[in-house]
């Protein structure tokens, strides 16, 4: 990846701000995760389910964009094994992804992004939502998390017992949902190919026209995807500033 050279751009001041946000958004998950699953009384505020459920998927989504900060390297700069190990975190916590088969399919997809050679993209149904997401899926959910999960499922079902099934509405929902919100606002909308649409440069990537409380709300800035395309050493929360202060070239409504 480029990005290594500028990584001096971003100051003390920065670095202190992504794991900031990043504490926060790890904290929050874990908050919601235990004490949705281990501590409330769900016979009593069960109206609160939907938005529990809904808080939980987009702080899922906010695990995935800390750890794909750390891949680029911009949460700590010039420190990879905090970024690594943080990041091993944030998608362990996620559903037990390998971080190291992550870390390589992401910088191929940036090497080669809308191409046959892009992990992310789907050559075959490149306009297709659902065939495209059940490859995408396909690609990142192998037997490795398959086993993380099922020994997870295991030892909640001993500790919980029958407060298990709270498991799959608060943790097991949740994951499903968040990586149908990240390929959608952060894969699909932004590489997809559009009939008599071309893209405006190598990046092969377009940005969502949001506001910026739409843009954090569906993806923590990352549908600003040409501009991260553009500018990978970027933290997540300064992509606004970006867009704010550059040329659009490629905008999708």
């Amino acid at each position: 990846m480029a990005a290594t050279g500028s990584l001096p751009a971003l100051s003390r001041r920065d670095t202190a701000i992504s794991l900031t946000l990043a504490a926060l958004v790890v904290g929050a998950w874990l908050a919601v995760h235990v004490g949705s699953i281990f501590f409330v009384d769900w016979s009593v505020y069960w109206p609160a389910i939907p938005l529990v459920v809904a808080l939980q998927t987009w702080l899922s989504v906010g695990l995935f964009i800390v750890a794909h900060d750390t891949m680029h390297g911009s949460l700590v700069p010039g420190r990879p094994d905090i970024n690594r190990l943080i990041g091993r975190i944030c998608v362990g916590l996620y559903a037990g992804f390998s971080y190291e088969t992550l870390y390589r399919s992401h910088h191929d997809h940036h090497r080669h992004a809308g191409t046959a050679l892009d992990p992310d993209f789907d050559a075959n149904h490149p306009s297709s939502f659902w065939p495209w997401y059940l490859n995408f899926f396909r690609t990142y959910f192998g037997w490795r998390e398959f086993g993380f999960l099922t020994i997870a499922v295991v030892l909640y079902v001993v500790i919980l017992r029958e407060r298990f099934p709270l498991i799959l509405l608060f943790w097991a929902l949740p994951a499903i949902l968040s990586s149908i919100q990240l390929f959608y606002f952060g894969t699909y909308r932004p590489h997809r190919i559009e009939e008599n649409e071309t893209f405006p440069d190598r990046h092969r990537a377009r940005s969502n026209d949001f506001s910026w409380p739409v843009s954090l709300l569906t993806c923590f800035h990352f549908g600003y995807h040409h501009e991260h395309h553009d500018k990978p050493w970027v933290p997540w929360w300064k992509l606004p500033t970006v867009r704010a202060t550059e040329a659009r070239p490629a905008v999708i409504s």
